[in-house]
């Protein structure tokens, strides 16, 4: 069994920097899940844990999860990502470097349920949701270009698809067109940062996930 990275925890809630390969929540169908290694954890000072699911991660991407440990917390974290205040930041690695060094990108975004990925289309309509992300490069390597991405949309698949639709798709994801070849049911996307603003004093709270130790992942910056 694969071994909990915590980040950080307390009474209320447990920060984890999740195995890319895994997928976030509890599921009949996957003997090991991220909920469930957490469960095991919280299971060893508690008779009857409540683990509540704040937000989830892709299975091909590693980075910071939070899941909370009581009702109310849950409800809490709830409000704050849907009240916005909530930012995550993202680490990517592409081989193509973008025509900008930083940039805004705003598409509309379909799901294609059939194919299990996301496509950009031309304009909005019932089904195609806006999707909105800044990027940066903030370093290079052999392997390619490292990305910072803050998405200001929670869309399905939207960083994977928004970076495939401006020509860079994330290294190991050849769901959106990479040729490189990484780790199993993995690609280069970490959920580096999640930072909130705690309801009661506005004080600004960050968590951050150490990168995977793969070669790909050697930058001099970060």
């Amino acid at each position: 069994m694969p071994n909990l990275d915590i980040i950080y925890e307390n009474n209320d809630f447990i920060v984890v920097n999740k195995t890319a390969g895994l997928i976030s929540e509890k599921s009949p169908f996957e003997d090991i899940t991220i909920e469930s290694l957490v469960h095991s954890h919280i299971l060893k000072s508690k008779k009857k844990p409540y683990i509540g699911v704040i937000h989830r991660l892709d299975r091909v991407t590693s980075g910071v999860l939070v899941f909370a440990k009581k009702k109310n917390v849950l409800v809490a974290f709830n409000e704050l990502f849907s009240s916005r205040k909530v930012q995550k930041t993202y680490l990517a690695v592409v081989k193509n470097k973008p025509a900008k060094d930083k940039g805004i990108l705003q598409n509309f975004l379909v799901k294609n349920y059939k194919e299990k990925r996301a496509d950009i289309v031309a304009s909005k309509s019932k089904e195609a949701l806006q999707c909105s992300l800044s990027y940066e490069i903030i370093d290079q390597n052999n392997y390619g270009y490292l990305l910072e991405v803050k998405p200001k949309t929670g869309r399905f698949h939207q960083i994977r698809a928004q970076l495939a639709h401006l020509g860079s798709p994330i290294l190991g994801d050849d769901k959106y067109g990479s040729k490189e070849v990484y780790a199993p049911l993995s690609v280069c996307l970490h959920a580096w940062k999640l930072t909130y603003q705690k309801l009661d004093t506005n004080e600004q709270i960050t968590f951050e996930a150490p990168l995977p130790k793969n070669a790909q992942w050697s930058f001099d910056k970060v």
